[in-house]
């Protein structure tokens, strides 16, 4: 049986071949501008479930590389800090030197001691050291300064001065890797030391660095050099201590570089398959489009010769 075949059939097909060929041809347009072979779910809806993974992947990667920046910078200011701090002791200490010097005149030892409550008063700024608007010293508390900015000549003695203050003792710690936080701060006990008692007398010993200054700056208004030549030991220890800190710093320093470098390869590995996964082949896909467009065509060309016959061509 024989299966007639109408006008009617045959333009429905080819409209059908056409718009199929049409399709094809705007699939590999989309590719060609946006350079992704995956533009809708539809077209590879399991390469679009790991190009969301790999994306999301690297979204929390590029959080833990701000976070290491944020973590060298903060590193490298109480790196500074503390070189500061290093050259405050270095000159307090060669002053210190000159005034355990028994043959000086009471004058001498009044201007050493000038000096002396100056660079108490540097320490005391430095202390209160702020970086990116947060004091730096003190802990998790970074909205409150540490220190009182009392001067070593106010002699009242309900006024705190910086040897009276602990600081907050709490580590601020950046997320720089999965499951992997480093704290990013010192504490000003850790840099100056604790604080003194304000109940116990004023010949208490102790190791805190602003009351190292406070007992030198007294000794020298009295002239009592042996008192100043007994404080150079603690000062030695002070900055023995200033160089573990600063080590301890150039430490963490070393491996926000490690952490970041290593990031920096986890980006890269996770950009190429993310680019594998979605990316498309342009030269495979523009060989692709000029096939399709030469179908296209063929394909209107066949067309136009389909449906040239009309009523008159039959009448003739």
């Amino acid at each position: 049986m024989s299966l007639r075949v109408t006008q009617s059939m045959m333009s429905n097909q080819l409209l059908r071949n056409v718009s199929n060929n049409l399709g094809r041809m705007n699939t590999l347009q989309d590719q060609l501008s946006t350079g992704k072979r995956i533009n809708a779910p539809s077209d590879d809806p399991v390469g679009l479930t790991f190009a969301m993974r790999y994306r999301s992947e690297l979204g929390a990667n590029d959080q833990y590389i701000r976070n290491v920046d944020s973590a060298k910078s903060s590193l490298d200011f109480t790196d500074m800090a503390l070189s500061q701090v290093g050259d405050v002791l270095h000159r307090a200490r060669e002053l210190m030197v000159k005034g355990a010097d028994g043959t000086q005149p009471q004058a001498g030892y009044d201007a050493i001691k000038l000096e002396i409550d100056e660079l108490f008063n540097q320490l005391v700024e430095i202390g209160n050291s702020k970086f990116n608007g947060k004091y730096m010293f003190n802990g998790e508390q970074t909205e409150t300064q540490p220190y009182p900015t009392t001067a070593l000549s106010n002699t009242d003695p309900d006024d705190l001065k910086a040897y009276h203050v602990a600081t907050d003792t709490q580590q601020i710690k950046f997320e720089l890797a999965p499951g992997m936080k480093l704290a990013v701060n010192l504490t000003g006990n850790d840099i100056f030391g604790m604080p003194v008692d304000p109940t116990a007398g004023p010949d208490a010993d102790n190791d805190n660095m602003f009351d190292i200054f406070r007992r030198a700056s007294e000794a020298l208004a009295e002239g009592n050099h042996e008192e100043v030549s007994n404080l150079l030991g603690n000062m030695d220890s002070r900055i023995n201590i200033l160089l573990e800190q600063r080590a301890e710093v150039g430490a963490r320093s070393n491996r926000i570089d490690l952490v970041a470098g290593r990031l920096e390869d986890i980006s890269l590995n996770l950009t190429a398959i993310k680019s594998k996964t979605e990316d498309a082949d342009l030269a495979f896909v523009i060989t692709n489009l000029k096939m399709e467009e030469n179908v296209y065509q063929a394909s209107l060309s066949a067309g136009a010769k389909l449906i040239r016959p009309s009523l008159v061509d039959f009448l003739r």
